[in-house]
């Protein structure tokens, strides 16, 4: 069970190191273990702590900021969160954030983790008052799993049944007052009685250019990599909105700039390596627009239904259903209709074809 706790685990004075970690020391000119957790604790260190250095989601900020004070001021613990939204927008951080804010621990783990009844049981009974706990793609709850959680968000209470058959008792073992926080892309696949036990219920929205500017520019800064404005702007642009893509984006015209140029990272730089790694000014990669090229060029603009595009695309039609078609619709560049997907006049105009109409009124 993957599980990230906040509080740091203390180290045994006397224990032996591990044999990988002998051999490591033993030949330091192949590996540099040293450089490596530098390099971890400097990835980490890009996620905010506070509401103060996170950017954007002013709406969000402003009602969890409220929420928080009010629970402090009358000594309690914040009601349970849900957050919801496409990946890589901060769900994550925001629960960090959170409990950094409320001054307490925090635990995180996924619903895939949470296989068995007992994983769930031995999260909650080790949490202490006012901790906070997240449950990433909380959607995928087990049922059973799910059933465990409805008493402790409500009662704060853990029911074990003991025994079995006529002899089977329910037990009722009291928890401290914690916290939960759900995170989902898919707000509609949680099941009614555990969505109406949070409190809150919460969405992330995309990023603006000038937002995605910040972000990539306060990262740029904690990776100690120089960078101008025109340089941030031009990586924002192409990042779909998500903080997690421009900062992976980042990363890949940094080691550009360090291979093929020298200097600062400006609008010429970013461009040339975002172009390199087939992203273009639009946020479309290589995929996306071979998707719509072969809605146009083969199929004359759509209707064409989601298998046929994904034979000829070699894709399969959930990775096109749940990754791709997304942003292209939210773009304007893709729409569904009953009879199929259809690309749009500026997915023509995107990809230097005419549309319909246009090619019409030529003739």
């Amino acid at each position: 069970m993957a599980i990230i706790s906040s509080k740091k685990q203390p180290q045994e004075p006397n224990k032996q190191p591990k044999s990988h970690e002998t051999q490591v020391t033993a030949k330091p000119d192949i590996l540099q273990p040293e450089a490596a957790v530098d390099e971890g604790k400097q990835e980490e260190s890009i996620r905010p702590h506070r509401f103060a250095d996170y950017i954007g989601q002013k709406d969000l900020k402003d009602v969890l900021e409220i929420a928080i004070k009010a629970a402090q001021s009358r000594s309690e613990v914040l009601d349970h969160l849900l957050l919801y939204g496409p990946p890589g927008l901060g769900k994550t951080t925001m629960a960090m954030i959170l409990a950094s804010e409320m001054g307490v621990n925090y635990k995180i783990t996924s619903a895939p983790a949470l296989e068995r009844p007992r994983d769930i049981v031995g999260l909650l009974v080790n949490l202490k008052p006012g901790d906070v706990l997240f449950i990433d793609e909380i959607h995928r709850l087990s049922r059973m799993t799910e059933e465990i959680l409805y008493p402790a968000m409500e009662d704060y209470r853990l029911d074990i049944t003991v025994g079995k058959g006529s002899s089977a008792r329910i037990r009722s073992i009291p928890l401290s007052k914690f916290t939960l926080v759900g995170a989902t892309t898919r707000v509609g696949a949680l099941t009614s009685p555990l969505r109406d036990r949070f409190g809150l219920v919460q969405k992330l929205r995309f990023y603006e250019v000038e937002e995605m500017t910040q972000i990539i520019q306060r990262t740029a800064q904690l990776l100690q990599t120089p960078m101008t404005k025109d340089g941030a702007t031009e990586i924002a642009r192409r990042s779909r909105g998500t903080p997690r893509i421009g900062n992976r984006l980042l990363r890949r015209v940094r080691d550009y700039a360090e291979v093929k140029k020298s200097g600062e990272i400006n609008e010429t730089v970013a461009a040339e390596a975002l172009q390199l790694f087939q992203v273009d000014p639009c946020g479309l990669d290589w995929t996306d627009r071979k998707m719509l090229s072969v809605i146009i060029e083969q199929f004359n603009g759509g209707p064409v239904g989601l298998e046929t595009i994904a034979a000829a695309t070699g894709e399969d039609t959930q990775t096109i259903e749940e990754v791709y078609e997304p942003y292209l619709m939210q773009i304007g560049y893709l729409s569904r209709t009953p009879r199929g997907r259809t690309a749009t006049k500026a997915a023509y105009k995107h990809l230097g074809f005419t549309p319909p109409n246009e090619q019409m009124s030529l003739l």
